[in-house]
């Protein structure tokens, strides 16, 4: 398997984008609802977890692979005032709407590096659980327990 990977990975031909960008490194680390894109064959997948909390490439379409879903964890101002967030992927945005709080949703554009739009994390919205014993689970957010100095516990009802 490896040799294979390598062969394919190396090829100038193929080309495999994770989040459009080539990549060559066959232990390069692509993550959650990162977008893998496989040039010569013209398939496009979405890194997901499945129902047991393992790694699954879901294919969809090619106007779905101009974006991904990030999650926001943190928003700060900058030097010289200027506001920013950091999403659960690394990445720094600058500039983002003012609505946008930690633990929500932004719809980031690969291509533009832009924020398209956001959802916020309240009850009654769609989910998926990213840590835990609970990995993979997809369901309705019911209810949202706030300890401060301590985690947050969100109720999910399966969907």
């Amino acid at each position: 398997w490896a040799r294979e990977v390598t062969t394919i990975l190396k090829d100038k031909d193929v080309n495999v984008r994770v989040d459009g960008k080539v990549r060559t490194d066959t232990t390069y680390p692509a993550g959650f609802m990162d977008v893998i894109t496989i040039e010569k064959t013209g398939d496009f997948f979405r890194l997901l977890y499945d129902v047991k909390g393992r790694f699954i490439l879901h294919k969809i379409t090619p106007e779905e692979a101009k974006y991904k879903l990030c999650r926001v964890r943190k928003c700060q101002t900058g030097p010289k005032g200027i506001p920013f967030i950091v999403t659960n992927d690394g990445r720094t945005i600058r500039y983002p709407d003012p609505l946008i709080k930690p633990h929500d949703t932004v719809r980031f554009d690969i291509g533009t590096s832009k924020v398209l739009d956001f959802i916020k994390f309240e009850t009654g919205n769609l989910c998926m659980v990213t840590g835990g014993h609970n990995l993979g689970r997809v369901g309705v957010i019911t209810s949202r327990e706030r300890h401060p100095g301590s985690f947050d516990i969100v109720h999910v009802r399966d969907s």
